[in-house]
Protein backbone atom coordinates (compact mmCIF):
# COMPACT_ATOMS: atom_id res chain seq x y z
CA UNK A 1 0.00 0.00 0.00
CA UNK A 2 1.26 3.49 -0.78
CA UNK A 3 2.49 5.28 2.32
CA UNK A 4 1.49 8.77 1.10
CA UNK A 5 -2.19 7.80 1.02
CA UNK A 6 -3.75 8.44 4.40
CA UNK A 7 -7.47 8.26 3.70
CA UNK A 8 -9.53 5.22 2.81
CA UNK A 9 -11.32 7.09 0.02
CA UNK A 10 -8.06 7.47 -1.91
CA UNK A 11 -7.20 3.77 -2.37
CA UNK A 12 -8.32 1.27 -4.97
CA UNK A 13 -10.03 -2.03 -4.23
CA UNK A 14 -6.84 -4.12 -4.24
CA UNK A 15 -5.19 -1.79 -1.73
CA UNK A 16 -8.33 -1.82 0.43
CA UNK A 17 -8.37 -5.63 0.53
CA UNK A 18 -4.66 -5.67 1.40
CA UNK A 19 -5.23 -3.12 4.19
CA UNK A 20 -8.15 -5.11 5.63
CA UNK A 21 -6.28 -8.41 5.28
CA UNK A 22 -3.18 -7.13 7.04
CA UNK A 23 -5.15 -5.66 9.94
CA UNK A 24 -7.45 -8.65 10.29
CA UNK A 25 -4.56 -11.12 9.99
CA UNK A 26 -2.51 -9.40 12.71
CA UNK A 27 -5.50 -9.28 15.06
CA UNK A 28 -6.28 -12.96 14.47
CA UNK A 29 -2.69 -14.02 15.11
CA UNK A 30 -2.45 -12.06 18.36
CA UNK A 31 -5.71 -13.47 19.70
CA UNK A 32 -5.15 -16.99 18.28
CA UNK A 33 -8.58 -16.67 16.68
CA UNK A 34 -7.13 -18.10 13.47
CA UNK A 35 -6.28 -21.38 15.24
CA UNK A 36 -9.73 -21.51 16.80
CA UNK A 37 -11.50 -20.93 13.46
CA UNK A 38 -9.28 -23.56 11.82
CA UNK A 39 -10.19 -26.03 14.58
CA UNK A 40 -13.92 -25.40 14.04
CA UNK A 41 -13.85 -25.50 10.24
CA UNK A 42 -11.24 -28.21 9.66
CA UNK A 43 -13.67 -31.13 9.72
CA UNK A 44 -16.32 -29.30 7.71
CA UNK A 45 -13.89 -28.28 4.94
CA UNK A 46 -12.40 -31.76 4.85
CA UNK A 47 -15.81 -33.43 4.68
CA UNK A 48 -17.08 -31.12 1.92
CA UNK A 49 -13.94 -31.45 -0.21
CA UNK A 50 -13.89 -35.24 -0.12
CA UNK A 51 -17.63 -35.64 -0.73
CA UNK A 52 -17.87 -33.36 -3.75
CA UNK A 53 -15.15 -34.42 -6.17
CA UNK A 54 -15.43 -32.61 -9.49
CA UNK A 55 -13.02 -34.00 -12.07
CA UNK A 56 -12.05 -32.63 -15.46
CA UNK A 57 -11.53 -35.47 -17.89
CA UNK A 58 -8.60 -35.32 -20.26
CA UNK A 59 -7.97 -38.34 -22.36
CA UNK A 60 -8.90 -40.59 -25.18
CA UNK A 61 -8.93 -44.19 -26.27
CA UNK A 62 -10.39 -47.15 -24.42
CA UNK A 63 -10.29 -45.80 -20.84
CA UNK A 64 -12.68 -43.04 -21.86
CA UNK A 65 -15.29 -45.62 -22.80
CA UNK A 66 -14.91 -47.39 -19.46
CA UNK A 67 -15.10 -44.04 -17.68
CA UNK A 68 -18.40 -43.32 -19.42
CA UNK A 69 -19.66 -46.71 -18.25
CA UNK A 70 -18.94 -45.68 -14.65
CA UNK A 71 -21.70 -43.06 -15.02
CA UNK A 72 -24.27 -45.58 -16.16
CA UNK A 73 -27.03 -46.63 -13.76
CA UNK A 74 -25.23 -49.92 -13.17
CA UNK A 75 -22.19 -48.31 -11.52
CA UNK A 76 -23.54 -44.82 -10.69
CA UNK A 77 -20.32 -43.06 -9.71
CA UNK A 78 -22.33 -39.90 -8.96
CA UNK A 79 -23.50 -41.47 -5.68
CA UNK A 80 -19.97 -40.75 -4.40
CA UNK A 81 -20.27 -37.04 -5.22
CA UNK A 82 -18.29 -37.29 -8.46
CA UNK A 83 -19.64 -34.82 -11.02
CA UNK A 84 -17.73 -34.08 -14.20
CA UNK A 85 -17.32 -30.46 -15.26
CA UNK A 86 -16.14 -29.07 -18.57
CA UNK A 87 -13.89 -26.22 -17.49
CA UNK A 88 -10.77 -26.26 -15.31
CA UNK A 89 -12.03 -23.31 -13.25
CA UNK A 90 -14.87 -25.44 -11.84
CA UNK A 91 -12.99 -28.62 -10.92
CA UNK A 92 -10.59 -29.91 -8.31
CA UNK A 93 -9.38 -33.11 -10.03
CA UNK A 94 -7.61 -33.64 -13.33
CA UNK A 95 -8.41 -37.16 -14.55
CA UNK A 96 -5.90 -38.18 -17.23
CA UNK A 97 -6.16 -41.29 -19.36
CA UNK A 98 -4.59 -42.26 -22.65
CA UNK A 99 -1.01 -41.76 -23.79
CA UNK A 100 0.58 -38.37 -23.14
CA UNK A 101 2.54 -37.13 -26.12
CA UNK A 102 5.22 -34.44 -26.02
CA UNK A 103 2.96 -32.20 -28.09
CA UNK A 104 0.06 -32.48 -25.64
CA UNK A 105 2.12 -32.20 -22.42
CA UNK A 106 2.10 -28.35 -22.33
CA UNK A 107 -1.70 -28.36 -22.66
CA UNK A 108 -2.06 -30.76 -19.74
CA UNK A 109 0.27 -28.58 -17.67
CA UNK A 110 -1.79 -25.49 -18.57
CA UNK A 111 -5.02 -27.25 -17.56
CA UNK A 112 -3.44 -28.26 -14.25
CA UNK A 113 -2.34 -24.69 -13.54
CA UNK A 114 -5.85 -23.36 -14.25
CA UNK A 115 -7.45 -25.59 -11.61
CA UNK A 116 -7.84 -23.70 -8.32
CA UNK A 117 -6.34 -25.04 -5.10
CA UNK A 118 -6.78 -27.58 -3.61
CA UNK A 119 -6.35 -29.84 -6.64
CA UNK A 120 -5.48 -33.44 -7.31
CA UNK A 121 -4.50 -35.57 -10.32
CA UNK A 122 -5.59 -39.12 -11.12
CA UNK A 123 -3.67 -41.16 -13.70
CA UNK A 124 -6.11 -43.68 -15.14
CA UNK A 125 -4.82 -46.65 -17.14
CA UNK A 126 -1.44 -47.94 -18.24
CA UNK A 127 -1.06 -45.29 -20.96
CA UNK A 128 -1.30 -42.42 -18.46
CA UNK A 129 0.79 -44.23 -15.83
CA UNK A 130 3.74 -45.45 -17.91
CA UNK A 131 2.99 -44.95 -21.61
CA UNK A 132 1.21 -48.30 -22.05
CA UNK A 133 1.94 -50.13 -25.29
CA UNK A 134 3.50 -46.91 -26.62
CA UNK A 135 6.16 -46.71 -23.87
CA UNK A 136 9.08 -46.94 -26.32
CA UNK A 137 7.73 -44.41 -28.81
CA UNK A 138 9.87 -41.34 -29.44
CA UNK A 139 6.90 -39.01 -28.90
CA UNK A 140 5.10 -40.55 -25.89
CA UNK A 141 6.08 -39.62 -22.34
CA UNK A 142 6.48 -42.42 -19.83
CA UNK A 143 3.63 -41.27 -17.64
CA UNK A 144 1.74 -38.10 -16.88
CA UNK A 145 3.82 -37.57 -13.71
CA UNK A 146 6.53 -36.16 -16.00
CA UNK A 147 4.15 -33.20 -16.55
CA UNK A 148 2.03 -32.85 -13.37
CA UNK A 149 2.19 -34.40 -9.89
CA UNK A 150 -0.05 -37.47 -9.61
CA UNK A 151 -1.98 -38.30 -6.43
CA UNK A 152 -3.71 -41.57 -7.37
CA UNK A 153 -2.77 -44.22 -9.93
CA UNK A 154 -5.48 -46.53 -11.27
CA UNK A 155 -3.84 -49.44 -13.14
CA UNK A 156 -5.52 -51.40 -15.89
CA UNK A 157 -5.79 -51.61 -19.64
CA UNK A 158 -8.53 -50.56 -19.93
CA UNK A 159 -9.51 -49.60 -16.40
CA UNK A 160 -12.79 -51.18 -15.29
CA UNK A 161 -15.52 -48.90 -13.88
CA UNK A 162 -15.13 -50.60 -10.48
CA UNK A 163 -11.43 -49.70 -10.45
CA UNK A 164 -12.24 -46.08 -11.30
CA UNK A 165 -14.69 -45.94 -8.40
CA UNK A 166 -12.02 -47.47 -6.14
CA UNK A 167 -9.56 -44.79 -7.31
CA UNK A 168 -11.98 -42.05 -6.28
CA UNK A 169 -12.46 -43.75 -2.91
CA UNK A 170 -8.66 -43.82 -2.46
CA UNK A 171 -8.54 -40.11 -3.24
CA UNK A 172 -11.29 -39.48 -0.68
CA UNK A 173 -9.20 -41.30 1.94
CA UNK A 174 -6.16 -39.22 1.02
CA UNK A 175 -8.18 -36.01 1.39
CA UNK A 176 -9.58 -37.24 4.72
CA UNK A 177 -6.05 -37.43 6.14
CA UNK A 178 -5.31 -33.80 5.24
CA UNK A 179 -5.65 -31.30 8.06
CA UNK A 180 -6.63 -27.89 6.73
CA UNK A 181 -9.06 -25.39 8.16
CA UNK A 182 -10.84 -22.36 6.80
CA UNK A 183 -7.60 -20.49 6.18
CA UNK A 184 -6.06 -23.54 4.45
CA UNK A 185 -3.04 -23.42 6.72
CA UNK A 186 -1.43 -26.84 7.20
CA UNK A 187 -1.30 -27.83 10.84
Amino acid sequence: MNEEKTGIAGINSEELMEWIGNGFGKAMEKTRLKDFVNFLTERLWNWSRRNSLWPLHWGLMCCSIEMAAAFSPRYDIERFGVLFRSTPRQVDILLVNGPVSRKVAPSIRRLYEQIPEPKWVIAMGECAICGGPYYDSYNILEGVEKVVPVDVYIPGCPVRPEALIDGFIQLREKIKKEKKGMFLQPK
